[in-house]
């Protein structure tokens, strides 16, 4: 795929590239991921720049009460990643703090090579404190996290200049807690003779080299910072000079800078954009829907179907659409096997009683509120109804809360609660510490993808998207992707926005489809992957970032 000569710079504050590696925590990060892969595979010259984390978000840890504790991730750097010689720094505060970069590759399919830098600020010419600074990925204050935020936008310019990067010229700000990055590249301009620091031409110029996407409605996703700590902390000439660019209600918001800087900005999905335009009016905001990589969240036994029915499908991801004629039994079978590695996984980690023959529904999702996690246990006794009229039913959560989110820990808490009252009819489990690992498994080998936040606050959600590679249909409500993604009965099913058709569509139509007509089951089955999977995939994604994007 050509680009021109031009390399584009993605920054995003978490990229996640292994399981062993806890340099992410969620679905920011497994996109990041999922665009980088891609673009080694199609060749596209981008170089991803994201934060070390020595101690990554945090290990899960679940009481039997289902109260969340947490402890750090340890993990050997020198492992995974080959430490760069060069070094760089960043002012704060009116002191150097020092940067070096590990660098990751990830080989596509033809040997392409996309290298990944993550930045650490854990040298001994720096202070205690700011060696901590690439330590906690979420982790600290509001001062720890835009010192982070100037050593990820402001100390990634520069270490891609250090290492040679003259030819990355446009920069791909993924969310904004990479958007300072911006005021690096004004200061690589030319100075005017009178020493003025920023021109209208040199934020066109900067305007023309950034793209910037934003990805959730939420207001905890829109970082912004005290003014006072903000001129303290970084001593910018340029917030007081063109403050129209940097602030909005008296703070230096992050989102704000992104969208003033960069000459094309995106939701995540047609539904996202339409809100982000609203919120954001009156700029721009086109729409690319997020995908997935399709190669990676593929189960062996599904991958080893379409290279026997749908040779190439790696490369072009499209060529999924011939699911439609895979033979029905070959579906299942592939599905029985991803389903029983699942199972036994689960039972192996000690949560014995899990029935590979049972309705299994999974529901995996950074464990906040407004996900409504416990929405499907809010009446147990219909639950118990459902299973004694049509066949039994069980039910597989993981998800992690932040640390400040004692909201999200009570809904965790909750769903232990629901399952301790239903386990003598429903098997429910909680499984610790969701990682990329454990969300290959749930999405290849559940029957049913669950998905009910509150409405409109799913940007786009991916987590369905890799269910449907593997032939899992979505029962979602109509939000994010699946507004695109969603036709009734042919691809999965809609849920109302309050939830109150959940317990009927389950009793009426879903369960008994899985129990008693099990062809048409596998008929959703194949369509979720002939019309999601060859759709809704970072292949895909990458190639409009680049028709609309990057080739500007």
């Amino acid at each position: 795929m050509n680009v021109g000569k031009e390399m584009i710079a993605y920054f995003c504050m978490e990229i996640a590239l292994e399981s062993q590696m806890p340099t992410y925590s969620g679905g920011l990060s497994v996109l990041a991921g999922d665009m980088l892969r891609s673009a080694a595979d199609l060749e596209v010259p981008l170089v991803g720049v994201s934060l070390l984390h020595r101690k990554g978000y945090f290990r899960q840890k679940l009481g039997a009460d289902g109260w969340q504790t947490e402890e750090p991730m340890e993990w050997d750097v020198g492992k995974f990643l080959k430490e760069m010689p060069q070094r760089t720094s960043v002012t704060l505060e009116g002191r150097p703090v020092h940067c070096r970069a590990w660098k990751y590759e990830i080989r596509g399919l033809n040997g392409f090579i996309v290298p990944v830098f993550f930045l650490d600020t854990d040298l001994p010419e720096n202070s205690p404190e700011d060696r901590t600074l690439t330590h906690f990925l979420y982790g600290g204050d509001a001062h720890y996290r835009l010192c982070q935020e100037a050593v990820l936008g402001l100390g990634g310019v520069r270490m891609l200049r250090a290492l040679g990067l003259s030819d990355v010229q446009k920069f791909h700000i993924n969310e904004g807690h990479a958007s300072l990055l911006t005021l690096a590249l004004l200061e690589e301009r030319p100075k005017e003779p009178d020493g003025t620091w920023v021109t209208q031409e040199d934020v066109e110029t900067v305007r023309r080299r950034s793209v910037f996407t934003t990805h959730t409605p939420v207001p905890a996703g829109h970082d912004q910072f005290d003014l006072k700590m903000a001129k303290q902390v970084l001593g910018r000439p340029e917030i007081d000079a063109m403050p129209e660019l940097f602030l909005k209600d008296g703070k230096l918001n992050m989102t704000t800078v992104g969208i003033n800087l960069s000459g094309f900005v995106n939701g995540v999905s047609k539904k996202h954009a339409e809100i982000s335009r609203r919120m954001f009016a009156p700029y721009p905001v086109a729409a690319i829907t997020n995908g997935v990589h399709a190669a990676t969240w593929t189960a062996q036994p599904f991958q080893e179907l379409f290279d026997k029915h749908l040779p190439g499908w790696r490369k072009d991801n499209a060529l999924l659409r011939g699911a439609l004629d895979i033979p029905d039994e070959e579906i299942w079978q592939a599905h029985a096997k991803a389903k029983q590695e699942l199972i036994e996984h689960v039972n192996q980690a000690g949560h014995v009683g899990m029935d590979p023959q049972a309705f299994t529904i999974g529901f995996a999702r950074r464990a906040a509120e407004y996900k409504r996690g416990d929405l499907l246990l809010r009446d147990p006794e219909r639950l118990k109804e459902i299973c004694s009229k049509v066949g039994a039913l069980q039910i597989l959560y993981a998800g992690k809360a932040h640390p400040s989110d004692n909201g999200g820990k009570e809904m965790i808490r909750r769903i232990f609660q629901a399952a301790q009252a239903l386990q003598e009819r429903i098997k429910i489990i909680y499984l610790e510490n969701y990682d990329m690992r454990i969300a290959q498994r749930m999405t290849a080998g559940v029957d049913l993808w669950l998905n009910n936040p509150q409405p409109p606050l799913e940007a786009s959600g991916t987590s369905g998207m890799k269910a449907a590679l593997n032939g899992v249909p979505s029962f979602s409500v109509l939000d994010g992707w699946w507004i695109e993604g969603h036709q009734e009965g042919v691809t999965g099913w809609a849920l109302d926005d309050a939830g109150d058709s959940l317990y009927d569509k389950l009793e009426q139509v879903i369960l008994p489809m899985f129990y008693r007509q099990q062809d048409q089951f596998i008929e959703v089955m194949r369509h979720a992957i002939a019309m999601n999977g060859a759709i809704f995939n970072t292949h895909r994604m990458l190639q409009e970032y680049v028709a609309q994007a990057y080739s500007r």
